[in-house]
């Protein structure tokens, strides 16, 4: 069998029990080394086999998989954050499919999850933004036309952005050219839940000169909206005028 797992964010106690569980079993792990905490290997059996996927490519990465399944044992595949946001997991799933190997996905906390709790923010806040637009820059890898950072901007939703503070200063025009007023609030988050987290706030103007000043260069998540504003509307959930299943309104 081979675990796809989420490693978390950042902060080794914040990686699942399930997926503490599958490390502490596992005979073969493949993690990616260039995001994953190592502190999280110390989980691992004294003869475990481990690789850091970040110096393999795809094909060797399926070669260790394959002959690991081969003699019996059992593999985690561990994977930064969650593996179903950016993780290249996809292509690894069909090629198991293909060899008729069997694998399961234990999930994991997403750094846009870390990002809000090192501002202890709320993404969704009525009256400001009830959608969550996770996307990033295109770059060496492209992105598709119709998801451009400009098409997103119009809608004026929260915005999350991966793997894009190597482009900020494109990112940046990109956001008001699209409609983002330069005045709206927006933050970056270093290293979230690691020990040298950094939680900066900004405005869209300055998402570049902030960066700039504080040495972010990657590992950081940007984050655009009004949620990181001062104004919002009360919670009808937990309104005493506003009537549930489980309770009714009050005068």
């Amino acid at each position: 069998m081979i675990h796809f797992v989420g490693a978390g964010p950042g902060a080794p106690d914040l990686i699942t029990l399930r997926g503490a569980e599958h490390l502490k079993q596992a005979d073969v792990v493949i993690y990616a080394g260039s995001l994953v905490n190592p502190a999280l290997l110390g989980l691992c059996r004294e003869d475990c086999a481990i690789y850091n996927s970040a110096e393999m490519t795809l094909e060797q990465v399926m070669d260790r998989m394959q002959s690991a399944e081969a003699l019996g044992k059992t593999t985690v595949r561990l994977h930064t954050g969650d593996p179903s946001i950016y993780g290249a997991v996809r292509e690894q799933m069909d090629l198991l499919d293909e060899a008729g190997i069997a694998y399961d996905c234990c999930p994991g906390v997403s750094a846009f999850g870390g990002a809000a709790a090192a501002l202890r923010m709320e993404y969704t806040l009525p009256g400001i933004s009830q959608s969550v637009v996770i996307t990033r820059m295109a770059g060496r890898t492209p992105v598709p036309e119709r998801e451009s950072i400009r098409s997103f901007a119009a809608h004026q939703a929260t915005m999350v952005l991966f793997l894009s503070v190597g482009l900020i200063e494109q990112l940046q025009r990109e956001l008001m050219a699209g409609g983002y007023d330069p005045e709206t609030p927006a933050a970056i988050v270093y290293k979230a839940t690691w020990p040298d987290e950094k939680a900066l706030r900004c405005r869209v103007c300055e998402l570049a000169k902030t960066a700039q000043a504080n040495d972010v260069k990657k590992t950081a998540l940007i984050l655009v909206g009004g949620f990181l504003g001062d104004h919002y509307e009360r919670s009808k959930l937990y309104d005493p005028g506003f009537s549930t299943g489980y309770r009714g309104a009050r005068p």
